[in-house]
């Protein structure tokens, strides 16, 4: 199997979890599980053993943080954010000059996978199906019509195997109805944004696709290892389009029959809400009366709810917020609302 260079894009305003992450400490630098170590870290755990190394990208207000979590690996600091697409871009061109012949990975920093045989299965077999120059996602097994993700179509077996499938296509995230009728049809599975390929098939996608980002990437990776770095950055990088790798490679590239998708039937959470972050923790002590929900507490406080149902309450030192499961995609909506009141210091 060739060489996998794990690409980790670490990036986030922080307000789907907010007050519990912040701008300056996004969720993927939290232990929000309990085990001790990070989301991040945890990411980088499931990828120490399958990897010959592990590239993070990410801001440059985080550079710090990464480094110091995760001391043996490469961190790439993107002078502001640009998407994915930028993000990977970078990392595979500068991985691609140093080893022509490399594969690369891109695995979201905060995803929370328990069952680290089966995800390393899945990945192996990327590997794989990428050696044959296709571009890989790993589609994660659906078990209800979420509305939350995006879907991958899968199509014909692809030969020589063990379960890769060729992708007739991507969508976006879908009404109920829509996805109750991917889940009726047994060939969809759930986008969780992992893709691998031969970094220079990727590099090759980007020259055809996005021939202005392709030039600006590859003139940053000339410069990556020399003095030259930070004015390349400062000359390229803005001119990137900002762009997610879904909508600028795989989404074309899948309509020409170059995508694959190995089914990942392994247990996934992305704890992209407070909903989820309750279906996979234990509630913070509290006193109940008349009442459930979950609670999330970073404090000393003792925390009450009476007569409340189906309530979620989040406590820092500077910020409560309180909830519901069913609104919990709209938290985001709140720091943004502090942030218009002059409050940048709860951001």
């Amino acid at each position: 199997m060739s060489q996998l260079h794990a690409i980790i894009p670490a990036g986030g305003a922080g307000t789907r979890l907010w007050p519990l992450s912040r701008a300056g400490h996004p969720k993927f630098l939290l232990d929000l599980t309990g085990t001790g170590r990070s989301l991040l870290q945890q990411t980088s755990d499931r990828l120490s053993g399958l990897a010959a190394g592990v590239h993070v990208v990410t801001g440059r207000a985080h550079d710090a943080a990464v480094t110091e979590q995760l001391p043996d690996a490469e961190v790439l600091a993107e002078p502001s954010p640009r998407d994915s697409m930028p993000a990977i871009g970078l990392a595979a061109a500068v991985i691609a000059r140093r080893d022509p012949e490399a594969i690369v990975g891109s695995f979201a920093a905060d995803h929370v996978i328990d069952d680290t045989a089966g995800f390393t299965a899945a990945v192996r077999e990327a590997v794989e199906v990428a050696e044959t120059g296709r571009v890989v996602t790993i589609g994660l097994t659906p078990v209800s019509p979420s509305t939350a993700f995006g879907y991958i179509d899968g199509g014909a077996r692809l030969d020589g195997f063990a379960t890769a499938r060729t992708v007739r296509r991507f969508v976006e995230k879908p009404d109920l109805e829509t996805a109750r009728e991917y889940l009726a049809a047994g060939t969809y599975a759930w986008n969780a944004g992992m893709f691998v390929v031969r970094a220079s098939v990727l590099l090759d996608h980007l020259a055809r696709l996005q021939p202005t980002m392709h030039a600006g990437l590859l003139a940053i990776a000339e410069a990556w290892d020399t003095p030259e770095r930070e004015t390349a950055l400062e000359e390229h990088w803005p001119r990137l389009t900002s762009i997610a790798i879904d909508h600028a490679i795989a989404e074309p590239v899948s309509l020409d029959g170059g995508v694959a998708v190995v089914p990942g039937t392994f247990d996934w959470t992305d704890l992209g809400d407070f909903a989820a972050l309750a279906d996979r923790t234990s509630s913070a002590e509290a006193v109940w009366v008349d009442a459930e929900g979950f609670v999330a507490n970073t404090t000393e406080q003792t925390v009450s709810v009476v007569g409340l149902d189906d309530v979620v309450v989040a406590v820092t030192g500077d910020a409560i917020l309180v909830t519901t499961r069913a609104a919990a995609q709209r938290v985001k909506v709140a720091p943004g609302q502090w942030r218009d009141r002059g409050r940048a210091d709860l951001l």
